[in-house]
């Protein structure tokens, strides 16, 4: 398999793939391994994973390195994704153990028990975006509760997916409990016919529908993290440069290719003018250029096809009336570059107001008040975030509690905590990870009755 850096278009590395054929060894030796992995103390895996997160942190400069060769996210952006793994990290080795205890839920003549038992053998399908977090998200709390990991990283982040395995392995994991397999999609569909106990992955809707459709009548555990069209509404009261600055920042952050990027603005039609000025003038402030320096804010997109949506998207808003204030076009050089790109007077029927974009675009639509704001921000198939801007506390709360999303956000956007629990409604996904949840979603119940 040949890996391209985004920002010139050039081969730099080629590695092997997997087979269906390899991928059944793995399997097989994964549910092997497993068998013994899960009676290793809990104790000791929290002490393998805290091996592990000590050597991430220690070869973070070469790790960003290689993420940026990759897939194209700005250096300086790239160790921050490094970095804050450290946070989920802790998160999960200090709450796993007591997650997962088996609890005493009634004495008497028959003592009553939950135990919670690892599902087995679970396939990790992983995304590009942000492979060091969305990854961490699953193979962490999985291989902390027993489970074996058939680690699948996207094809645009395979070079980081070998270095987190090589990483693990180096920390304590057998090499047959975290096992990576490498290929496109036709590996990711093989992974799925074998007998796993779980599949977890995070990607596009119509790939994450095939996944659920392809399992669904084994009734093993499936956890969708899926795309977002998430839309933030700016109320009249609020500090417009400061809210303009952060709602750039939530759309334009890695280039915009964020399962919650901000990709829908709303915005309160007595400061919309103003608004757009302040986000405009944010936009014109990014530096657009080489990955790999530290001044870079928007890199590269990581997959050429993608230049060809955001171009559609233009298109389509401008036929439909939109205004075009910044950009709206690829700029013309190796690799696969967009220029950050503002519409204004967008409305729900263009694609760019309905489509999830993944690229350095946005739309902004004036609305009436927050009756308005609430009823375009529900108009979607997505559920993913929706954030609300506004001085008002009691007014926040109320707009949120009305939107239909898996996570809210008041006068922040772009943020996930490992504390909370990530998950996404309708076609934005199913179950958590992150969380007490996201530990939990790893093991089984297992009801025992006990008589001496």
């Amino acid at each position: 398999m040949q890996i391209r850096n985004p920002a010139n278009g050039q081969v730099f590395e080629e590695i092997r793939e997997d087979t269906r054929d390899s991928v059944s060894r793995k399997f097989a030796a994964a549910k092997a391994a497993q068998k013994d992995w899960k009676r290793v103390p809990v104790a000791e895996r929290i002490a393998t994973m805290v091996r592990f997160r000590d050597l991430v942190n220690a070869k973070k400069e070469d790790l960003a390195k290689v993420l940026t060769s990759e897939m194209g996210k700005p250096i300086s952006q790239a160790r921050n994704e490094i970095g804050a793994v450290q946070a989920r990290l802790d998160f999960f080795v200090d709450h796993v153990a007591k997650t997962i205890a088996e609890e005493l839920v009634a004495e008497g003549p028959t003592e009553e028990r939950i135990a919670h038992e690892p599902l087995g053998v679970v396939a990790n399908i992983s995304a590009w975006n942000y492979p060091w977090f969305v990854g961490t998200n699953v193979y962490a709390p999985a291989l902390l509760t027993g489970n074996a990991v058939l680690y699948k990283p996207s094809e645009f982040s395979s070079l980081t997916g070998l270095r987190i395995a090589a990483l693990l392995h180096e920390a304590g994991v057998p090499e047959d409990v975290f096992v990576p397999v490498i290929g496109e999609g036709n590996i990711g569909a093989a992974l799925l016919n074998e007998r796993i106990d779980g599949v977890f992955f995070t990607g596009s809707y119509p790939t994450g529908k095939r996944i659920a459709e392809t399992v669904a009548g084994r009734m093993i555990r499936v956890g969708l993290e899926l795309g977002g069209k998430d839309p933030t509404y700016v109320a009249e009261d609020v500090d417009v440069a400061a809210a303009a600055a952060g709602l750039a920042d939530g759309a334009f952050y890695n280039t915009g290719q964020s399962c919650c990027s901000v990709e829908r603005i709303y915005v309160h039609e007595r400061i919309y003018a103003a608004f757009l000025e302040a986000f405009c003038a944010t936009v014109d402030g990014f530096v657009i250029g080489d990955p790999m320096d530290d001044k870079t804010y928007i890199g590269p997109l990581t997959r050429e096809p993608q230049l060809t949506v955001l171009s559609a998207q233009v298109k389509d808003a401008e036929m439909k009336g939109a205004r075009l204030l910044r950009g709206g076009h690829e700029i013309r050089k190796p690799g696969y570059w967009f220029e950050p790109t503002v519409l204004a007077d967008t409305d729900a029927r263009m694609m760019v107001m309905r489509d999830e974009s993944f690229g350095p675009i946005i739309g902004i639509q004036p609305v009436s008040g927050d009756a308005e704001a609430i009823a375009m921000m529900n108009d979607t198939e997505y559920g993913l975030t929706a954030g609300v801007y506004t001085r008002d506390a009691a007014r926040a709360r109320k707009i949120l509690d009305e939107v239909d999303a898996g996570t809210a956000y008041w006068n922040c956007c772009d943020r996930v905590s490992p504390r909370l629990p990530w998950s996404g409604r309708h076609h934005s996904g199913m179950g958590s990870t992150l969380s007490i949840a996201g530990i939990q979603a790893f093991v089984q119940p297992k009801g025992l009755h006990l008589r001496a």
